[in-house]
């Protein structure tokens, strides 16, 4: 804001030595000169203003949770028989979806769902919520050595959790963040909020130059819970796990020289519109008055047609001309011609190095893999991040890109790709470009300690047969 004011000062200065020039005898002989010096410099301020500023990711960080919030699948199994909600049938069907979901043996709850009979209470949210986010800022603070009172902008999202006084006010209260902070908490945005964030924080950076925005991203797992019976809301309980992310955005110029990437496109597109993308995944009470978060058998189709829309705005922003060529000609035989063909999907592989597609399931991964013509090496950040650390909802994509930078792929000038689905429903995506060859030596992150496991192999689903 102190930038706009002095600039505002100088350029009503230029106008007043323009205006002078008219008026006071002595500088009427060198006027043109002047004024055309005034105008030109006027000119110049005009197209700085004009200008977005270039926003760039300083640094982030993933929590990994304490070895007390380890869960194995047969762990988790245990604890559904002894707390006894599950029918034998539910039983059976969720331990066909753990075995098919894509997730590893090991992955991370919250301590309360662990304890017998497991503790639900609004205390125990906060303390895994706090648990997660101090724990990612910590650690981004120290990696990027920035004071928690340069930071002039916060932004959490949590979909399902959202106590008073809200968790951008805990972080205020933790960290004693400045008094004139902007600090907004976003709800209900599903698992594409951690992208839909990223786009939030570039434009109050670009209206807010030389500034710092951390970007906050969780779910809460206690509060997300499901202890019904209900097929279509057992899913979550199944593949969603204790996780997040903290991530340090600038508008500081003098920040491109350390930052990791630089922000070229952010996209969001909505379908709510339509009645079943509305209502494919939807937080309501079942036939016994328990509240869950039931996915519609619509949703796949739901997912694939939104992509389709999403990648008709975001290839003219990314792909080389010639793929540019082929999909508009595509488009035109299809919508002004009315050939019957099928669309053509663009190679984005063109267009990114890197993919960072949201862990939704291993079903939905697959989808991606086919609908996007991706190879495995492409997919893989996703599908070990899901083995791993399970759904981790919004914070997902950041587990991803963390995973590719462990492995050392992050080379100065790559593009990465960050999309996500959520509720709503929502395709939303984040482009960067790296500016620098990450070295994984100096790379703290949550795969740090194991990132030579990795890849493992996962077994293919079995095929289904018509009997």
């Amino acid at each position: 804001m102190l930038h706009h004011f002095n600039m505002n000062i100088l350029f009503t200065f230029l106008l007043a030595v323009a205006t002078a020039c008219f008026y006071v005898p002595e500088l009427k002989q060198r006027g043109s000169i002047i004024i055309a010096s005034c105008m030109a410099m006027a000119m110049l301020y005009h197209f700085l203003m004009k200008r977005p500023c270039k926003v760039y990711l300083v640094d982030f960080a993933c929590f990994k949770p304490s070895v007390a919030c380890l869960c194995s699948k047969e762990t988790l199994l245990d604890r559904a028989k002894r707390v006894g909600f599950l029918s034998d049938e539910n039983y059976k069907l969720v331990t066909k979806i753990l075995d098919r979901s894509g997730l590893g043996p090991w992955t991370y709850v919250p301590e309360g769902l662990l304890e017998i009979p497991p503790k639900l209470t609004l205390d125990e949210a906060r303390k895994e919520t706090d648990t997660v986010l101090f724990g990612a800022v910590d650690e981004l603070l120290e990696k990027t050595g920035i004071e928690a009172k340069d930071i002039g902008i916060l932004i959490v999202n949590c979909c399902l959790f959202n106590p008073t006084p809200s968790l951008s006010d805990s972080i205020i209260n933790r960290y004693k963040l400045r008094g004139n902070i902007l600090a907004y908490n976003l709800s209900g945005m599903g698992c594409s909020a951690g992208v839909l964030a990223v786009d939030f924080a570039k434009q109050l950076l670009q209206a807010h130059p030389n500034s710092y925005a951390l970007v906050l991203s969780t779910e809460n797992e206690i509060s997300s819970m499901y202890w019904g019976n209900n097929p279509s809301m057992l899913l979550v309980n199944c593949l969603f796990r204790m996780g997040g992310s903290a991530a340090l955005l600038s508008s500081h110029p003098s920040d491109r020289r350390r930052a990791k990437y630089q922000l070229l496109h952010t996209l969001r597109t909505h379908v709510g519109a339509d009645d079943n993308s509305y209502s494919c995944v939807f937080q309501e009470e079942d036939e016994e008055n328990k509240v869950g978060v039931s996915l519609s058998k619509e949703l796949m189709n739901v997912a694939r047609d939104a992509l389709k829309v999403h990648i008709t705005s975001l290839g003219p922003l990314v792909l080389p001309l010639s793929e540019k060529i082929k999909f508009l000609s595509n488009l035109i035989e299809r919508k002004v011609l009315k050939t019957k063909i099928e669309s053509y999907m663009p190679n984005f592989k063109l267009a990114f190095e890197h993919f960072c597609i949201h862990t939704g399931g291993r079903a939905v991964l697959d989808r991606m893999q086919k609908s996007l013509e991706l190879e495995d090496w492409h997919m893989e950040p996703s599908r070990m991040t899901l083995y791993r650390f399970g759904n981790t909802s919004s914070s997902s994509v950041w587990y991803e890109l963390a995973y590719c930078e462990g492995k050392g792929r992050v080379k100065k000038g790559d593009r990465v790709w960050q999309m996500a689905f959520g509720s709503g429903f929502k395709c939303n995506t984040a482009v960067w470009l790296a500016l620098n060859t990450i070295d994984v030596g100096s790379c703290r992150s949550a795969w740090r300690d194991e990132i030579g496991n990795f890849p493992v192999k996962i077994d293919p689903l079995p095929v289904k047969t018509n009997k």
